[in-house]
């Protein structure tokens, strides 16, 4: 419940393809060297395919930015990518008791960090018990008074809950009971807040320009970080990339996206059905 398996990776592909925006460009690998300068850069994943994480090191890599911001860990945990274990993978994995996250083997992520060795890293995660308590009283009693700066103290459109609330029965595969969806958006709205606090320290503490690594439904402009961003900080240019496992049947809410091949995985569902 309170994190996604890497195994319903292309179901919450297909969850994240629901609305559009205005102006969408499709664009292959090697438009990864040369992607457009912003303060903010999105790099969104399926989080278990090895292909979306070499892109993301590539894209690093040219971009050379100041600062990192990771989905997979919180602040306490960054501060503890130091010099001395960033170069090995092995020991940044213990540093980050990845093992015990939940997330795809390490050795995907880790050049990511090596693509970038200079830049500051932050973590964006959300403690579990604070993203339990967003299931059952808000975010925004969660947030408390920094709420407002992310539009937390505000209900979504009620189109857009209920886009997001089925969206959320789809990624799970029609297995969750009715009543616990509108709680599942909003720990969603709260980790959203999360990258976007992150991403205010990195431009705080380093001036950016910022990228961040994160699954593609934090990347999506209508409704993930990018809409955060621009509430609390509007002077910002932010730019999000989406990568996807097959065409989009519909125009997605990035700005640009690519396509690569599925990774091979067992039937996502299978877990819900033990």
């Amino acid at each position: 419940m309170m994190r996604f398996p890497s195994r319903l990776g292309p179901l919450l592909a297909g969850l994240f393809l629901v609305a559009g925006v205005a102006s969408s460009e499709e664009i292959d690998t090697s438009g990864l060297a040369d992607l457009p300068p912003a303060d903010v850069v999105i790099l969104g994943e399926v989080h278990d395919n090895p292909a979306h994480h070499v892109n993301q090191a590539l894209a690093v890599a040219a971009l050379r930015p100041n600062a990192l911001v990771f989905e997979m860990f919180g602040p306490k945990a960054a501060l503890a990518v130091t010099p001395e274990v960033r170069g090995i993978a092995e020991r940044l994995a213990d540093t980050l008791d990845w093992e015990a996250s939940g997330w795809p083997d390490f050795a995907m992520y880790h050049p990511i960090f090596l693509a970038a060795p200079d830049a500051v890293v932050f973590g964006g995660d959300i403690p579990r018990e604070e993203v339990r308590r967003a299931v059952t009283e808000g975010a925004a009693a969660v947030l408390g008074g920094s709420a407002p700066l992310f539009g937390l103290d505000q209900s979504l459109d009620p189109e857009e809950q209920e886009l997001r609330e089925a969206g959320q029965m789809t990624a799970h595969c029609d297995a969750l009971p009715e009543d616990i969806l509108p709680g599942m958006v909003e720990a969603q709205r709260l980790r959203d807040a999360g990258l976007a606090r992150a991403v205010l320290a990195a431009i705080a503490e380093t001036g950016g320009p910022v990228v961040v690594i994160t699954g593609n439904g934090h990347a999506r402009q209508d409704w993930g970080l990018p809409r955060m961003l621009a509430r609390a900080a509007p002077g910002l240019t932010v730019l999000s990339l989406a990568q996807f496992e097959g065409p989009p049947e519909d125009e997605p809410p990035y700005d640009l996206w690519l396509v690569t091949a599925p990774a091979p995985r067992d039937d996502p569902c299978a877990v819900f059905r033990d």
